[in-house]
């Protein structure tokens, strides 16, 4: 850890690796999936954006991949400690059951062996084959047990698996007991071709995921049956904190909506939301919908949506010092607490 003292460290819990070897194999043992996601990513994004997006991730090749430029990097943010998860287009969610599984133990493992170069200040998320619900709780133990990583990193949604899917209470029920965390984040929008121009497929599509991933969960009654949860969404939750009385209000008047004990603002003190909202009055609404205790910083490095200074875009927001310091520090450490040690 940098600095010195008592001081907590700074900890960012939305930054991702990249796996290019990983993805070399999944092309070799699937080509034909891996071009029909290609082209799936291209229907959604837009040519326009996928030739932008080429060249700015492969730019940053070096920080997604090389622990050295990592840490100077997170040297220069003033930054501690990472959070490390894979970036999201190694979900695959179109793999096979056997692929999955393959895919996801040997992210494990690359995640791990990333980490492992700076244990002091790196700390890994491995994935599960959330589209094959009969799978994942031996990648769940694979990550958690098995490579002693902190939790795994999700999408919003794969295949016909939503999160309020039945198959996942085995998984929810998992990770509650090993008090593993769970990362939030989506890749790729069910809306396609509507956001296929201005980046509206990222700027759009990913808040708009968030938003429908989260309250599967919440109207499911999953956080009533699995109270102790560790939920982390990535991009502040997307537009659910902001537009959560109309979910109470649905609550209130539609019995189709009432699956969930409480009124769904209540579940936002539940889950756990990162600073990637990109403007201080969205930070300082997020902080007084979902309290103080339960906004963690994040970064979304190193990619271009992201925060290129994630600490003093926390400071600046106007908020108290107190709550400051807890975004910074205590929130992410207090997660961190009462888990299963590999």
């Amino acid at each position: 850890m940098s600095g010195t003292g008592e001081r907590m460290p700074v900890t960012d819990v939305h930054a991702h690796v990249l796996l290019p070897g990983l993805h070399a194999e999944v092309e070799r043992r699937d080509p034909a999936g891996v071009s029909a996601a290609a082209e799936l990513d291209l229907r959604r994004n837009g040519a326009e954006s996928q030739r932008v997006s080429g060249p700015m991730v492969g730019a940053r090749v070096p920080k997604l991949t090389d622990v050295a430029v990592r840490l100077a990097a997170m040297d220069a943010q003033g930054v501690d400690r990472q959070w490390v998860s894979v970036s999201p287009n190694h979900f695959y969610p179109w793999a096979n059951e056997q692929l999955a599984v393959w895919v996801a133990q040997e992210t494990n493992r690359l995640v791990a062996e990333h980490v492992a170069a700076a244990p002091d200040r790196l700390i890994g998320l491995g994935v599960v084959p959330l589209q094959h619900a009969s799978r994942i709780l031996e990648c769940v133990d694979d990550a958690v047990l098995g490579r002693g990583l902190a939790g795994v990193e999700i999408s919003s949604f794969a295949g016909d698996v939503e999160l309020s899917d039945p198959r996942l209470e085995p998984f929810w029920s998992r990770v509650e007991e090993l008090g593993a965390i769970v990362f939030l984040h989506p890749f790729g929008c069910s809306l396609d071709e509507r956001l296929d121009r201005f980046y509206l497929a990222n700027t759009v599509g990913q808040p708009a995921e968030n938003a429908v991933a989260l309250s599967h969960l919440i109207f499911a009654g999953v956080l009533d049956r699995h109270p102790g949860l560790k939920i982390v969404a990535a991009h502040g939750g997307g537009y659910l904190p902001t537009a959560i009385g109309r979910s109470d209000h649905a609550w209130r008047v539609r019995p189709d909506a009432h699956g969930c004990a409480q009124e769904p603002s209540s579940y936002l003190r539940r889950i756990w939301f990162d600073t990637v909202v990109h403007d201080g009055p969205a930070l300082r609404h997020l902080v007084e919908v979902a309290g103080a205790s339960q906004v963690v910083l994040g970064s979304d490095f190193p990619f271009d949506m992201g925060l290129d200074d994630p600490v003093a875009a926390v400071r600046a927001a106007g908020l108290p010092d107190e709550v400051t310091e807890r975004i910074l520090s205590g929130n992410a450490a207090s997660l961190l607490e009462s888990r299963v040690r590999a």
